[in-house]
């Protein structure tokens, strides 16, 4: 029931309206007994900064960020934890007593979702897809598990060349464009990490899946669709693939702990997205 000691939190963005967290959290709410809601707002560029302020003065306890403002809000807020601070990016906020504190969870799911499927990165070669900040976010953490080399494939070669600048102590990262067919045909392992065949643009794909060699893996972080044209395309031609909807639940999850302290439960989460997505259970 929502009362007057009901705590709020949200995901804003542009656009928000495929967004199923709201369903996820509100299930994880109710299931665990919480005087709490989860509501998504559509910000427009131009209202960014009013938004956060205007979450601040009401107390808001914590909200996500999504596409495209999680570079852009991190010179917003008040306090940006370690691995926020080297992605430069933030998804995740928590509002402790009016200090607004951005993290990033994202290469954590994504870690946790090339895990659940028994990816191995360990001297592989890593193509991402896209440079924005959740390409940030899962290049700066699977740096971490020793891929032989992370292409950055990105249709403004600046951006891919300031991520592949910023990776360069930790891992061999070269930037590139769609043109240099290589980072294609090299990867062991495929990420778009664009909103390239998010609903409603399902009929889009970023990429040519023929040119990838038969042992590659092709996950997508788009989840609504949960089999985007990329993701069809990829499994008529043999490859394995992971869809959007682990990286989805396990960086949820986490941001839950950040806010609450506590575990939710996985296996609901996982499920209320499934259903809301209309796919019974992971393919």
């Amino acid at each position: 029931m929502i009362d007057a000691k009901t705590k709020v939190y949200c995901l804003i963005g542009d656009p928000v309206e495929h967004s199923i967290s709201p369903l996820i959290f509100n299930n994880v709410f109710k299931y665990l007994g919480l005087n709490s809601i989860y509501l998504a707002f559509h910000v427009k560029p131009e209202n960014l900064e009013s938004a956060i302020n205007g979450f601040k003065a009401i107390g808001v306890k914590g909200f996500n960020v999504t596409i495209p403002y999680k570079v852009q809000i991190t010179r917003m807020i008040d306090y940006l934890d370690a691995q926020a601070q080297l992605i430069n990016a933030v998804n995740v906020v928590s509002n402790c007593n009016g200090v607004l504190r951005g993290y990033n969870t994202d290469g954590y799911g994504a870690l946790k979702a090339l895990k659940r499927f028994n990816a191995v990165i360990n001297g592989k070669t890593v193509t991402l897809v896209g440079a924005g900040g959740a390409s940030r976010a899962i290049a700066f953490t699977i740096a971490h598990e020793n891929p032989e080399k992370i292409y950055i494939v990105n249709r403004t070669l600046a951006r891919a060349e300031e991520l592949a600048h910023s990776l360069k102590s930790r891992v061999n990262a070269k930037p590139c464009s769609f043109n240099e067919l290589y980072a294609f045909k090299e990867a062991d392992i495929i990420i778009n990490c664009t909103s390239v065949g998010m609903y409603p643009n399902v009929n889009e794909s970023p990429f040519d899946c023929s040119l990838l060699k038969d042992e590659c893996i092709v996950m997508d972080i788009v989840y609504n669709p949960v089999e985007t044209k990329l993701l069809r395309e990829a499994k008529a031609l043999g490859l394995k693939t992971i869809d959007g909807v682990s990286m989805l639940i396990y960086q949820a999850a986490l941001a839950f702990r950040i806010w609450m302290n506590q575990d939710p439960p996985i296996d609901l989460m996982m499920a209320t997205a499934y259903r809301a997505l209309g796919v019974s259970s992971v393919s």
